[in-house]
């Protein structure tokens, strides 16, 4: 199966296989993706794209994803396809095999705490990436969690975060991802999930509490997002000599990143 998903050209079988072997190899290079978005990449109607999409989910291949809308959450959720565990397992994932490899010999070598910095230093490009995007929605922690789920659902996250409680002491927001690109990776090392929740927290400002992830086997990353309290910044302090004359030293305080210092707590 390997073999076909990276050519697209079976040879021995039918056209219409052939054909349904180009669909799981859209899939799992554009998933989550629609029917219509399919039939646009690959130029074929409706009627044949659904066809195919319907035969790979019955053998169980793909599966059917609903998204709600990442910015409004209003209307019905979105019918997108990924391609299932049973089918990351039959496709096959060289490269998988080699990470988890890799990360085994480093967790002999260096420990859980070796996986840990490999995972913190991925993440990092992540954080760097979104800050100035988050910074932008200002204090608010709402509109902080917001943001950062329309910059992940932009790069393909499938996030969304939604308001749970508004008003009352129990206020929160629920940031969640519909796809996770490393999901079969972090269900053998869950360093890399508690790696980008560290994240989140940064980028938001306050501590927030993941709830489930697909690694853990849950349908979507849910990452609770408290919003009862205001984003906590750290001043960073430094030491400069003061003038001459004045004989000792002052210390300027500068606002650092956004970094939370709040205990996790229930929602």
């Amino acid at each position: 199966m390997s073999q076909h998903v990276e050519t697209g050209i079976i040879p021995g079988i039918d056209p219409d296989e052939r054909t349904r072997d180009r669909v799981l190899t859209a899939v799992l290079e554009q998933g989550p993706v629609s029917a219509a978005q399919l039939g646009s990449l690959l130029g074929l109607t409706p009627a044949a794209v659904r066809r195919h999409l319907d035969t790979l989910t019955r053998e169980g291949i793909i599966e059917v994803k609903l998204i709600s809308n990442a910015k409004s959450g209003a209307g019905r959720p979105a019918r997108r396809y990924v391609v299932s565990r049973r089918g990351q397992t039959e496709i096959g994932d060289d490269y998988l095999e080699i990470a988890t490899l890799a990360l085994s010999e480093l967790a002999k070598t260096s420990g859980a705490a070796g996986v840990s910095d490999f995972a913190e230093r991925r993440f990092a490009k992540m954080e760097a990436k979104y800050q100035s995007v988050v910074d932008a929605a200002g204090d608010d922690v709402a509109a902080r969690s917001k943001a950062l789920a329309e910059a992940l659902h932009e790069d393909h996250f499938v996030a969304s975060s939604n308001s749970l409680n508004p008003g009352s002491a129990m206020a929160a927001e629920q940031l969640c991802q519909g796809h996770c690109p490393i999901q079969e990776l972090a269900s053998s090392f869950p360093e890399f999930c508690d790696a980008e929740t560290k994240v989140f927290s940064r980028l938001i400002g306050v501590d927030v509490r993941r709830l489930s992830t697909m690694a853990s086997g849950g349908h979507v990353c849910t990452t609770h997002v408290p919003t009862g309290r205001a984003v906590v910044r750290k001043l960073a302090t430094t030491t400069a000599d003061a003038a001459p004359s004045a004989g000792r030293t002052v210390r300027i305080q500068r606002p650092s990143t956004f970094v939370s210092k709040h205990q996790q707590e229930r929602p």
